[in-house]
Formats: structure tokens, C-alpha cells, sequence
């Protein structure tokens, strides 16, 4: 059954024009919509049900992605890839980054966002939307101040592949990992 969408939060490239590469495509775009939050679509046990929605898009050189965020409240979040495909961007540390990795995730395709890690989803298509889903707590608290003194995650995907953000003093080598076939059925490590 398809639920239906409403009055979603829209994400502009002005909003985003500090983490995007190609500066001069994102002031000459600065009010292009680039991406949709559906929060609160429904709710269970203290957990909030959200569908985001990535157009396929580049921007300049640079793919279409999230803003990105950690949760300054230390709780974890889960996604499903329901339409598309994305790459999940984890990083760990502040100005000095300790762990990087990314999770290539197709439709059905779930990950699990650590709690002490800040996190960016890309749409890595020209031409396919990607639309997911997550469950978090409803006291999760969103902070976005890392990733925008930055100007961005510790990389970007580009057409010509992933590029360093030297913004951060230390940047590792990004490692890949799996994404999970399906969603643990009991959610409560999200509470």
C-alpha cells in the first residue's frame, strides 16, 4: 500500500550552497529545490517515520546529496533505500576525522547510522530519484554545525569519483561496507 506524501519540507541549493563544490553552479541555482523531507509520516513507540525524497540531479560536477547532520542527542537512526540507490557518507570526529566509510544501498536495502557519527546520503544517478525512508526517535536532535563549518562531509561524490574535503585537519582513507538486507524487526535501540 502506497502512503500518501504531504507538504514536505524542501531543501534549496541557498540552503545548502556552503557544502556544495562547485560554488559558482549553486549561487547560479541558489533557489533550486534540491530535495524533500517528509517527517513525522507516521509514529510508533516514541519513534518517528520520515520518507526523503533525492532528486537525480548534479550539481556542477558534484551528485545531489543531504546537507548532513549529526545527532548532537547520541541516538541512532536507521534508513531503507525504497526507490533508487545512495550512498551513505558516516564520518566520525570533528575537525580531525577518525573513521570514514560509505554504504552503497539499492531499493530494499537498509543501513544503520551510528550514533556518534555525522551522516550525508547522496544520489549517486543522473537520471533515478532516490526516495528512503528512516526511523528515528522523536527526541533526536538534528546539528548541522560540524558538516557546515566544514563545507561539507570529509569527501564528495563527484562524476569523477570521490574528492578529499581539505577542510578537516585529518581526513583517512574511506573504507566500504555493506548495507543490511533487511531492517531489524525490534527498533528499540533507537529509543
Amino acid at each position: 500500500m502506497e502512503m500518501e506524501l504531504k507538504n514536505p519540507d524542501i531543501r534549496y541549493v541557498h540552503q545548502m550552497e556552503n557544502v556544495i563544490v562547485d560554488k559558482e553552479w549553486a549561487q547560479k541555482n541558489s533557489q533550486k529545490e534540491l530535495y524533500y523531507m517528509y517527517r513525522g509520516v507516521k509514529e510508533k513507540d516514541g519513534l518517528r517515520y520520515d520518507v526523503t525524497v533525492i532528486p537525480a540531479l548534479l550539481m556542477g560536477n558534484e551528485f545531489a546529496k543531504t546537507k548532513g547532520h549529526e545527532h548532537s542527542s547520541l541516538h541512532m537512526e536507521t534508513y531503507t533505500v525504497l526507490e533508487g540507490e545512495a550512498i551513505f557518507l558516516m564520518q566520525k570526529g570533528k575537525g580531525d576525522i577518525q573513521d570514514v566509510y560509505a554504504i552503497k544501498a539499492k531499493k530494499g536495502d537498509s543501513v544503520i547510522l551510528p550514533k556518534d557519527y555525522s551522516h550525508i546520503t547522496i544520489n549517486p544517478s543522473e537520471t533515478e530519484t532516490l526516495k528512503m525512508s528512516n526511523w528515528v526517535s522523536k527526541e533526536c536532535v538534528s546539528d548541522y554545525k560540524l558538516i557546515d563549518e566544514k563545507k561539507g562531509a570529509a569527501y564528495f561524490f563527484t562524476k569523477n569519483g570521490w574528492i578529499k574535503n581539505n577542510n578537516y585537519s585529518n581526513v583517512p582513507e574511506m573504507r566500504l561496507e555493506e548495507p543490511l538486507k533487511e531492517m531489524p524487526q525490534n527498533l528499540d535501540f533507537l529509543k
